[in-house]
Order: C-alpha cells, then structure tokens, then sequence
C-alpha cells in the first residue's frame, strides 16, 4: 500500500479517510473553525488544514463527493483540482454552488474525495502528420452517429 504523509496545519483538522474499504477516493474534510455559508453562484475556498506529500510520479486529484453535489449543488468550481507531487502547501477545495439556496458548510463535514493515481509524463513532438483513424477529426459526440 502507497504511504503519503500529512501535516496537520491546525489541530482539528481531520485526516483523509475512505468510506469503505473498497472507495477510490478518500473524503476531505471542512477545517474552517466555524460554519461557512456559500451563496447560489458562489464559489468558496474551504480549508482543509493538511498539508501532503504526495510521492513523485503520483498526483492528488479532487473530486466531488456525489452526495453534497447531487443534493446541494455543491461540487469543486475546477471540476477536477490536480494536486502536484512538489506542493506543500495547505490542501485547499474551492467549492461552487450550483443550487438556488445558500448552503452551510459545517466545520469538520466531508466537503470532497482525494484519488491518488499515478501519471506518465510525456514528451510533446511536433509533427507534420498524424496517424489516419476511423474516426478522423470528428469531435464532440460523433462516435454515436448512425
């Protein structure tokens, strides 16, 4: 099992844990000394107070926890936050929400879920062409055409 390191940037704050044993991601949580009300059509930074050391060759990916976005419209304004192997500095989500109501965030509540994963690195070159394929040029939703 992969090990990655954490610093608690504030005494409350809560270490990723998953859900079961068999989640991808592992919940973050809200480390904000207090409640945080986020607006419809606002977006918040949420503290989380860790700091990691992700191994190199892995990156921390964000994203949303389904609950809180499908019932309170509340999911990462990125989409997706990319946490490099190189930061240290404290975990941060910046939340968006999607919803008419203002929304409560309560300290110490699951505000998203980490993956780690590893990547490959890759070296860009520049062509004249590229490789043919059935598919060609065709873009957005044009492998479902009859």
């Amino acid at each position: 099992m992969l090990k990655v390191k954490y610093i608690k940037l504030k005494e409350d704050a809560k270490m990723p844990t998953y859900g079961t044993d068999f989640s991808a991601g592992a919940d973050l949580y809200a480390c904000e000394g207090g409640e945080v009300t986020i607006n419809p059509g606002e977006t918040r930074i949420i503290h989380t107070g860790l700091s990691l050391e992700i191994p190199e060759g892995y990156a921390g990916l964000i994203y949303a926890r389904s609950g809180i976005a499908t019932k309170r419209g509340l999911a990462p304004a990125n989409k997706v936050g990319v946490i490099d192997s190189d930061y240290r500095g404290e975990i941060m989500v910046s939340l968006f929400n999607h919803s008419a109501e203002a929304q409560a965030i309560a300290d110490g509540e699951r505000i998203a879920q980490l993956v780690i994963t590893p990547f490959l690195k890759v070296e860009y070159t520049e062509a004249d062409t590229l490789t043919e394929t059935e598919r060609g040029k065709g873009g957005f939703g044009s492998t479902g055409k009859v």
